[in-house]
């Protein structure tokens, strides 16, 4: 691909050009799918792989990443843009989860060459699927807490405990996991970073049913699990700094909404509600509520924006990703919510001809980003890192 030197206009022209003469027009989806229904393993359309198979040979599936580890090279401002221009034809990236969204971001910085050569390739091509093991059912907010047990014994690691809420386990290859390597050191002190196969007898997976109709949740059991001794990402009892940084990059991918649905709420609304004889949409109470919404989802994509702008050439996220997180999930939640106010009685369907795809799919939308203030850290956790890395606020939280 060319070298577009940061003239995000001239690539806007050729990815724009790239999706209307690639992508499969069956597979435009109005509404960004939910994040629960997106974790679930669906077997793909003849077009669903086609699509696979060009974003992957384009690279544009890692937008970011290095060519040689199967990324697209561009630069941040580049990867944002093509991000709109997808939404704007309804293209979904179909290399999604949490190896592309978080681990390889983090293995390129801390982790070793042959690491990178063995897991981004086959992440970057959908090949590799991964689950993240970090809450366990005693450490979730105090994460640090956590009990797994990793134990050296000489030839490998040895593993045992439970993690909790670990999305997509059952369809996962690889777990990245915080285990307790030190159980003498201070808490955030004893903890590593480790790669486990989940295809050994030693894991078992079961999912946990959602509100929403989908399992992507899991209870993870290792039961004298083994990972290789070079299954190590950083350093022995550094852990916990691998770990932190990969909240960050999973809470900068949050932040950053689609927002860029190709249909506008405002379009729905007209569709629903109905225009006066001014083009207005009917309700004024609705539509009052609703120009708020939009210009707080327009001010999180500036501010976005912004953030972006001044992190340029600093691709590592920083404690405004906490912002953004909070920001981004309050605006997706508040959507959804004013989504089904604007359908009324079709707002409220589960399953049926009486209810259209689009219909059925708001509903679960609205179920599932309930936990999107919770998962990744909650909006608390989020405040408490803004006021003690942004605004300088003592720490009142008695960390150890």
């Amino acid at each position: 691909m060319a070298d577009f030197g940061g003239d995000v206009d001239t690539f806007r022209t050729e990815a724009r050009a790239w999706l209307e003469a690639n992508f499969p027009k069956s597979l435009r989806r109005d509404e960004e799918l939910d994040w629960a229904s997106a974790m679930v393993a669906d077997k793909p359309t003849d077009d669903a792989k086609l699509w696979k198979q060009r974003i992957v040979a384009k690279g544009w599936g890692t937008p970011t990443w290095p060519k040689e580890y199967g990324g697209g090279g561009l630069s941040q401002s580049e990867a944002r843009v093509l991000g709109q221009e997808m939404a704007r034809v309804g293209a979904d990236n179909p290399i999604q989860g949490m190896g592309p969204g978080m681990f390889g971001h983090t293995l390129l910085e801390y982790g070793t060459e042959a690491q990178k050569l063995r897991h981004l390739i086959p992440i970057s091509r959908g090949e590799q699927r991964w689950c993240q093991g970090y809450s366990e059912p005693g450490s979730g907010s105090d994460l640090a807490s956590l009990q797994t047990k990793c134990e050296d014994k000489g030839d490998h690691w040895e593993i045992n405990g439970q993690k909790i809420w670990t999305s997509g386990a059952q369809y996962a290859d690889w777990c990245f996991c915080l285990v307790r390597t030190d159980p003498k050191a201070k808490k955030h002190e004893g903890i590593s970073f480790v790669l486990i196969p989940m295809h050994q007898p030693g894991v078992e997976t079961r999912p946990i049913k959602l509100i929403a109709g989908s399992s992507p949740f899991c209870e993870t059991f290792f039961t004298n699990a083994r990972a290789a001794k070079d299954d190590l990402v950083g350093p022995l009892n550094g852990g916990w700094t691998v770990g932190k940084r990969l909240l960050q990059h999973e809470r900068s991918g949050q932040g950053n909404m689609r927002g860029a649905v190709s249909v506008s709420i405002a379009d729905i609304a007209k569709k629903y509600v109905g225009v006066d004889e001014q083009g207005r949409l009917a309700d004024a109470d609705l539509r009052s509520r609703l120009a708020k919404h939009m210009i707080d989802a327009h001010a999180h994509n500036l501010t976005l924006q912004r953030a972006v702008a001044e992190a340029r050439g600093n691709l590592n996220p920083s404690a405004t990703t906490s912002v953004m997180k909070n920001s981004g999930t309050w605006v997706g939640q508040e959507r959804a919510e004013l989504t089904l106010e604007i359908m009324g009685a079709q707002g409220l369907g589960w399953d049926g001809d009486d209810f259209s795809k689009d219909e059925r799919q708001a509903v679960r939308s609205w179920l599932s980003g309930k936990a999107t203030t919770i998962f990744g850290g909650s909006q608390e956790i989020q405040s408490n890192i803004v006021s003690k890395r942004i605004l300088g606020l003592p720490d009142t939280t008695q960390a150890t």
